[in-house]
C-alpha cells in the first residue's frame, strides 16, 4: 500500500481482534518512529510497547477506555524534555511525538493494523503504570492491532476550507457537512 492509500484509508479503531502483532511487524512499525524527523533530530523521545495484558488493562483503565486494553499493544510516545519550546513558541515536545506518532500510525494501516490516537488519559496514573521519570511527559497512548470491524469514512471539510497559498484567508464557514474522506 503506497502512503497516499493508507492515509485515505486509515481509521481510528476502536474494537481489535483477539490476534497478537508478530514481534517483527511491531518492530517494522516502531521503526517508522525511531525514522521520524525531529526538531535539530534531536530524538528526545522514547516509544513504550506495551503488550503484556495486565499493563494495558491499567492503561485502558488510566484512560478510561476499555477498548485500548483490548488491542494486542499499546504505544506509549513520551517526551524526554517537554519543557523545550521552538523558536516560534510552540512546544517542540508535542510536534516531534506526534510526527512520531503518526509515522507509526501510517506504518500500521500500510501493513493491515488499525491504531487509535488517544489523548484523553490521566498522565500520572499512565507514568505510574509505564515506570517513567516524573521529569518526562507521555504526549500520546496508541493501541494497535487488527481491526475487528472496518470502521466508515469520516467527513472532512473541503480542500478550499482548509488549505490557502500564499497568505492566510478564512473559508467561508457555512452549515453544510464535510465531503468524505479518510
Amino acid at each position: 500500500m503506497d502512503v497516499m492509500q493508507a492515509i485515505r484509508e486509515r481509521r481510528s479503531v476502536r474494537a481489535y481482534q483477539d490476534k497478537p502483532i508478530p514481534d517483527a511487524l511491531l518492530t517494522e512499525i516502531l521503526e517508522a518512529a525511531r525514522l521520524a524527523p525531529s526538531g535539530s533530530n534531536r530524538q528526545e523521545w522514547r516509544f513504550i510497547a506495551v503488550k503484556d495484558a495486565e499493563q494495558r488493562r491499567k492503561l485502558a483503565n488510566a484512560a478510561g477506555q476499555p477498548f485500548v486494553g483490548e488491542a494486542p499493544a499499546v504505544i506509549a510516545g513520551v517526551s524526554l524534555n517537554p519543557t523545550r519550546m521552538m523558536s516560534c513558541q510552540v512546544p517542540n515536545y508535542a510536534v516531534d511525538v506526534a510526527i512520531a506518532m503518526t509515522s507509526i500510525t501510517l506504518a500500521a494501516a500500510a501493513r493491515g493494523l488499525g491504531t487509535c490516537w488517544i489523548g484523553a488519559f490521566n498522565q500520572e496514573e499512565a507514568k505510574k503504570v509505564l515506570h517513567i521519570p516524573p521529569q518526562y511527559k507521555i504526549v500520546e497512548l496508541m493501541p494497535v492491532g487488527y481491526p475487528a470491524d472496518q470502521p466508515g469514512q469520516k467527513s472532512r471539510k473541503p480542500f478550499a476550507e482548509v488549505v490557502a497559498y500564499d497568505t492566510f484567508q478564512s473559508a467561508p464557514m457555512d452549515d453544510s457537512p464535510a465531503e468524505g474522506g479518510a
